[in-house]
């Protein structure tokens, strides 16, 4: 099993990270407990030790589920939770406010029934609190031993380098990771992102390497998608806004880029979602990459991406055809999540 310091910490971290968006059914879309407890079990006992949740996946059930499945074995596994997501209609029950941090934090601890946080990351940046603010408290959850490190997520370049500087003109914890979207769909962290990662010595955590299931070859051009896919899933509620959202992500460059990865993979005897996966386990600033599945067979699909390293002439073809591309508007302003789930 290989694993990696986070960032500049002590802390080790497997390179594949599990992702819980998917457990729990609140959202519509997820899977039940009874189908999520096997892919966790899987994951750990292969040796992984890294899995990442957040307060608002499934309203709480994520996290709960984690909970749970990990109970016996808490010590070896390193849990990653996020803040900032509506938990209410108050206009305190969201962002980074020391009054909002404090009570999600209390409430993250008591879904999954532990007494630290492993991992504690902001979910996205919050212009209406000082960053200095962000900051002492969450240094404070370290000094009081709820939490061992934090992170941050979908942070810009800027947003992570003035956090950085909070925490040192306020004697705090600095940021020792950023989860951000990386994938062969989307390349645009390699602009600024991962240069401040690399100068900073944050680790890269990098989400929806699959492109949502797009680069794991899950849809074909011209057809709607499967009822058994995220998307399919998603679409089945009705809702415009979903569909604009869908159509936005199965776009003709996705879908070429998505062929190319196919190609690749057939060369290579192994599965598409193995290429996406290694393709970017192995990009500069990587500590480790964030799967998402929503079903055993999925996880197993992936598996063989853990350790696979691609040929010089494959990564070329690769990155030829998914050169930089514009940042799509993702139109899910009016579902449970302010950026897409992850």
């Amino acid at each position: 099993m290989e694993y990696t310091t986070l960032g500049r910490s002590g802390l080790k971290v497997s390179r594949v990270c599990l992702g819980t968006a998917n457990f729990g059914t609140a959202w519509g879309f997820g899977v039940d407990e009874d189908a999520a407890r096997p892919i966790i079990d899987a994951f750990l006992d292969a040796g992984h030790n890294f899995v990442d949740t957040a307060d608002n996946y499934n309203r709480g059930q994520s996290e709960e589920i984690v909970g749970r499945a990990i109970r016996g074995r808490r010590h070896a596994v390193v849990i990653a939770t996020k803040a900032y997501q509506p938990q209410g209609d108050g206009p305190n029950d969201r962002g980074l406010s020391r009054v909002h941090l404090t009570r999600a934090l209390h409430a993250s601890l008591r879904r999954m029934r532990t007494e630290h946080i492993d991992l504690y990351q902001c979910h996205k940046w919050d212009a209406d609190t000082p960053i200095e603010e962000t900051m002492e408290t969450l240094d404070s959850f370290v000094r009081a031993g709820k939490v061992r490190y934090i992170g941050g997520s979908n942070f810009t370049a800027s947003q992570l380098v003035e956090a950085q500087w909070a925490a040192e003109r306020v004697g705090g914890t600095p940021l020792i990771s950023l989860q951000a979207q990386y994938s062969l769909l989307r390349r645009d962290i390699e602009a600024e992102i991962q240069p401040v990662c690399a100068r900073r010595s944050v680790g890269v955590v990098a989400w929806s390497p699959l492109g949502g299931g797009i680069l794991a070859g899950r849809y074909q051009t011209g057809r709607e998608p499967a009822p058994d896919t995220r998307f399919g899933n998603m679409m089945s509620g009705g809702l415009p806004v979903v569909a604009e959202w869908v159509g936005n992500q199965l776009t003709e460059r996705n879908m070429t880029i998505a062929a190319e990865v196919g190609k690749v993979a057939a060369e290579l005897g192994t599965s598409p979602a193995a290429v996406a996966l290694a393709w970017v386990r192995h990009r500069p600033g990587v500590a480790s990459v964030v799967i998402g599945p929503r079903t055993l067979t999925q996880y197993e699909q992936s598996r063989a991406g853990f350790t696979l390293r691609l040929p010089r002439d494959a990564v070329a073809r690769l990155e030829e055809v998914s050169g930089p591309a514009p940042v799509p508007v993702t139109g899910l302003t009016s579902l449970p999540w302010t950026t897409p789930p992850h």
